[in-house]
């Protein structure tokens, strides 16, 4: 095999450096397809290094450079300029409803100019605006299903799609994927060259960190804006790692061969698979507080030096433990600084969501630098850092009302003392929140749920979650009802003045059921992710899909649909933009359980004040 490559490739012996130390074989100058066919013909033996690198990646590693920064400059520097002009584009129409371009709205420095008229038209006076304002960023909703056609109908109508710099697209295709046991759906789209395009609506990154997040992304993982834009935390944190790996000097693997070693069964059942949860007792409880770790995976990792080869209790710094460091004092920075200044929030963010996906991807079967038995030492350290927290709170006579993997909820003592002798035990930096009261909810066998809770903190802000409003697939009614009563009960600073709000609290359902017939349907909209498209028995989101196809729309795995209930016993829906009129009976329902949530406080302490 070797001399067949040595015969029409450039081929030589080498020795390079990975994660377990140098390793000795060829260094090929081929393409993918090679690397495949090298795979078939050694029966998947061969151990194969840096085949799918990004190019532009690849080079600025090589070179010490990344995106949006210059030489020099640390991009692990919070305080970085954005010198970037920008334009704002949106069209008057659903893209998911209309092909048709006859309307659209273009912002510039505060400044508004609407383009009206036939399509050509249209199109051919924004690209004239592009062309004039020659931004570096455009922010678009929507951008990743109105760009595609823009770029056709100017072709078809023989316009320069200036959108572009250099009249070249980028094409991402679209496709539907399962991710932490959901189904999702991500778009296609359609990226120019040398310029930024961002679509607001779509864009997770953008939407929790902003164009900042954005870019900060872009000069971590040495990828585009464009692209930072467009992925997940968790490609984005595996990125980071190859542009650190490259950097360092480390071949990336192309398939997993290390992904988990062979174990007995007797091991696996042995192993850990999860965080520790404390169920709680369902309840009100009055002035508690709340022990949270900051990044407590992340700082797992740094702290145990957890990598793939250093489960073996070599004495040296593990390649994950040593990339991560960086970004975990990154976020404890911002994290920090965001206090003092806002600028910073989504900064922050950022690196919240990729710190948090860090974790998950040692677990992850492709990801680069994951191997299982890491993702298991952190759930099993975690576990007993959790123990040893709770053991701490005893000895000082706390009382734990409830425990959920890196945080903990407690009752009575000096909390600035016992957070104190955690951090101090623990080796891992904690934020303490004090609560006036706290409400855990049950399940429904009567015992206390893991997830479901809501209480007032000594801020006078509320914290809710599990609940209803919480929740993507509840109404706007009954979100705004729910919100409101909590608003209510927000204003109560103890279990007694809670109790004396009830008949207010009832009165706002009573006025949300009286004016539930007047309603508009636009507010009993459910959104919902469809996980497949065929369903054997009838369903709501089987009659969801019937209802997007008959008005035109495509529907594809993972995507969310927007519907309204017309009659709960037929299962009949209507989408969200022809909704007329919807079932009273099912939405009063939905209206109860949203209350019963938050009447279990009123409940409880009636119960025990009998």
């Amino acid at each position: 095999m070797t001399e067949g490559l040595e015969s029409r490739f450039k081929v030589k012996e080498c020795s390079f450096d990975t994660v377990y130390g140098p390793l000795d074989g060829y260094e090929i100058w081929a393409p993918r397809d090679v690397a495949l066919k090298i795979e078939k013909q050694t029966r998947l033996q061969a151990q194969l290094y840096n085949v799918d690198l990004r190019i532009d990646q690849r080079y600025l590693a090589d070179k010490g450079l990344f995106p949006c920064g210059d030489e020099g400059e640390s991009r692990f520097d919070v305080d970085f300029d954005l010198p970037l002009t920008s334009l704002e584009i949106e069209v008057d129409a659903n893209p998911q409803l209309t092909r048709m371009i006859t309307g659209i709205t273009v912002r510039n420095c505060s400044r508004d100019t609407r383009l009206n008229g036939p399509e050509r038209q249209v199109l051919a006076d924004l690209f004239d605006l592009v062309t004039v304002i020659d931004p570096d960023m455009i922010l678009f909703p929507d951008a990743d299903l109105w760009v595609p056609r823009m770029v056709a109908k100017a072709e078809k109508y023989g316009l320069d799609p200036c959108l572009s710099r250099t009249g070249w697209f980028r094409n991402m295709a679209s496709k539907s994927y399962w991710s932490y046991g959901k189904m999702e759906h991500k778009h296609g789209a359609v990226i120019p060259e040398g310029r930024i395009l961002i679509d607001t609506e779509n864009s997770f990154t953008y939407r929790e960190s902003g164009i900042a997040g954005i870019i900060l992304a872009s000069r971590l993982t040495g990828l585009s804006p464009n692209l930072t834009s467009r992925y997940t935390p968790g490609t984005l944190i595996s990125n980071y790692e190859v542009y650190e790996a490259l950097q360092r000097g480390i071949a990336v693997p192309f398939r997993k061969w290390d992904a988990e070693r062979q174990r007995k069964i007797i091991d696996l059942k042995a192993a850990d698979k999860g965080g520790m949860i404390f169920q709680p007792q369902p309840g009100v409880h009055e002035n508690p507080y709340e022990l949270d770790f900051t990044s407590f995976y992340p700082s797992i990792i740094v702290n145990y030096n957890l990598s793939p080869e250093t489960l073996d209790g070599a004495n040296r710094r593990g390649f994950l433990s040593a990339v991560i460091e960086p970004l975990l004092d990154l976020r404890l920075e911002t994290k920090r600084l965001k206090k003092i200044d806002p600028k910073y929030k989504g900064l922050d963010s950022i690196l919240k969501w990729m710190l948090v996906t860090c974790f998950g991807y040692t677990g992850y079967k492709n990801a680069k630098f994951g191997r299982i038995e890491v993702h298991e030492s952190i759930t099993s350290i975690s576990r007993e850092l959790l123990i040893k927290t709770k053991q701490i709170a005893e000895s000082m006579e706390l009382e734990v009302l409830h425990g959920i993997v890196d945080c903990l909820w407690v009752k009575g003592g000096d909390a600035s003392q016992f957070k104190e002798k955690v951090e101090a035990a623990i080796g891992i930096g904690t934020e303490l929140d004090p609560y006036d009261w706290i409400v855990f909810l049950p399940l429904a066998d009567g015992f206390g749920a893991y997830n479901r809770y809501f209480g007032r903190l000594s801020s006078g802000k509320m914290k809710m979650r599990g609940v209803a409003l919480r929740k993507r697939d509840t109404p706007e009614y009954v979100r705004r009802m729910q919100m409101d009563v909590f608003a209510k009960m927000g204003e109560a600073r103890s279990i007694e003045e809670l109790l004396r709000i009830k008949p207010q609290a009832v009165e706002i359902v009573k006025r949300y059921h009286r004016e539930l017939p007047s309603a508009d349907p636009s507010e009993m909209v459910i959104h919902r992710r469809i996980s497949k498209l065929n369903y054997e028995k009838r369903c709501v989101q089987a009659s969801a899909i019937q209802a997007h196809k008959r008005r035109g729309v495509k529907v594809s795995p993972g995507m969310t649909v927007g519907y309204v209930i017309r009659d709960a016993s037929k299962w009949e829906v209507d989408t969200e933009w022809d909704a007329s009129k919807f079932d009273l009976d099912y939405y009063a329902k939905l209206i109860g359980k949203a209350w019963d949530e938050a009447s279990f406080a009123f409940k409880f302490i009636e119960g025990r004040c009998s």
